[in-house]
């Protein structure tokens, strides 16, 4: 026999994850664990040797392999805790040492519609401010949702590089974004050599805002910064490199103490490579001009390059795009900056960044970015009883 649970299947930025109320889900999978793991596995449908998640909700990309799971919240000032499982595809693991930035646009429409947020807070038109507790890492992410007729206000004409159709703007605001477990910069430098055996020796910048993220130039890949994902992603000596120089940048950054660990922590931390702005045709056939935008970024996401930009990737990008001495800033044109447009596979993206330094240590106050969000399809999620 099959099980069903209440569901929301979700588009946020440039993702999509089935959503869950906490209190829907069966009894044993509401605290973390093997039950609560298993069951999600099943949803989503992982693990999968055909990479495909036929027999599931995802569709076989980082990007659509996710889930959310929602609460009350007891941390004062706030109005829902925010859970995100990234699930591997082609291996029975979920990784839950991150946040996912684009399904945190969707966060606060689904936290209205499932009675999440006090109805007093609720303005019938305007702007309904959600204040969010990310569980994964500890931190305040405010979501700026439009409402009206007492509504969330979902279409609309806002653009967002990376999804096919115009939606409602929701903007995001990322508090104190650096993980608490460390400082910005893991190492105390902007830059550091990171030496990778059999590989070489690169210059790179180690970062932990948003998610922690190891920054390369892409010229040192042999890369131009203007790759798409047909480009990396069927090259399987290079996804291997790459896979390699992260694992290491992982023990540098102090995340894991043994390259091994790596292949059970794929959602952080992540690698992306950066350039000085060039010309070139986005996945969808757009042009992109050198002119109207300050670097080029492309950035990895559980073993592939993401086809257009995580949201956690991005705020490490606005991040050390305002802090000079980066590879990011380097990137940019080395000047004092307060919001950096780069060009990735989809188009651009836009990133307000705030940092200052504080006896001695960077700090980044906060992070700044518009997404939109779209619920796709509310109803149960049907799995095996005996799955969980």
């Amino acid at each position: 026999m099959q099980t069903s649970v209440k569901a929301t299947y979700m588009r946020g930025g440039t993702s999509k994850g089935t959503f869950f109320n906490l209190s829907d889900l069966p009894e044993r999978c509401q605290t973390a664990g093997q039950a609560r793991d298993n069951f999600l596995l099943r949803v989503v449908g992982s693990p999968d040797p055909y990479g495909k998640q036929i027999d599931g909700l995802g569709n076989g990309s980082s990007s659509t392999s996710k889930v959310v799971i929602l609460s009350k919240t007891d941390v004062p000032n706030h109005d829902v805790n925010y859970l995100f499982g990234q699930v591997a595809i082609d291996k029975a693991m979920i990784d839950w040492s991150g946040n996912c930035g684009n399904l945190t646009a969707a966060v606060g429409a689904f936290a209205i519609a499932n009675g999440l947020v006090s109805a007093d807070k609720i303005p019938t038109d305007g702007i309904c401010e959600v204040r969010i507790w990310q569980q994964n890492i500890s931190k305040t992410i405010i979501a700026h949702v439009p409402m009206k007729n007492g509504q969330v206000q979902e279409t609309g004409d806002f653009e967002l590089d990376g999804v096919t159709f115009p939606a409602s703007e929701v903007k995001i605001e990322f508090i104190d974004p650096v993980d608490s477990d460390g400082a910005m910069f893991p190492t105390g430098n902007l830059k550091d050599t990171l030496d990778v055996p059999e590989i070489g020796s690169f210059e790179v910048t180690l970062i932990n805002a948003g998610i922690p993220t190891i920054f390369l130039r892409a010229t040192d890949l042999g890369f131009t910064g203007t790759e798409l994902q047909k480009d990396i992603n069927s090259n399987a000596e290079i996804l291997a490199k790459l896979e390699k120089i992260r694992a290491y940048g992982a023990v540098k950054m102090g995340l894991i103490s043994d390259i091994k660990e790596a292949e059970t922590r794929q959602h952080t931390p992540k690698i992306a490579w950066v350039a000085e702005p060039k010309d070139y045709t986005a996945s969808s056939g757009k042009a992109v001009n050198a002119s109207d935008i300050d670097l080029l970024a492309r950035a990895m996401s559980m073993g592939q390059l993401h086809h257009a930009m995580m949201g956690t990737a991005s705020v490490a990008i606005g991040t050390a795009a305002t802090i000079q001495g980066t590879l990011v800033n380097d990137a940019a044109g080395g000047c004092e900056l307060s919001e950096v447009r780069f060009g990735h596979p989809s188009g651009t993206l836009l990133v307000g960044g705030e940092s200052a330094q504080v006896d001695g240590q960077w700090v980044a106050k906060k992070v700044s970015m518009s997404r939109s969000a779209r619920r796709l399809m509310t109803g149960e999620v049907w799995v095996p009883s005996d799955c969980f």
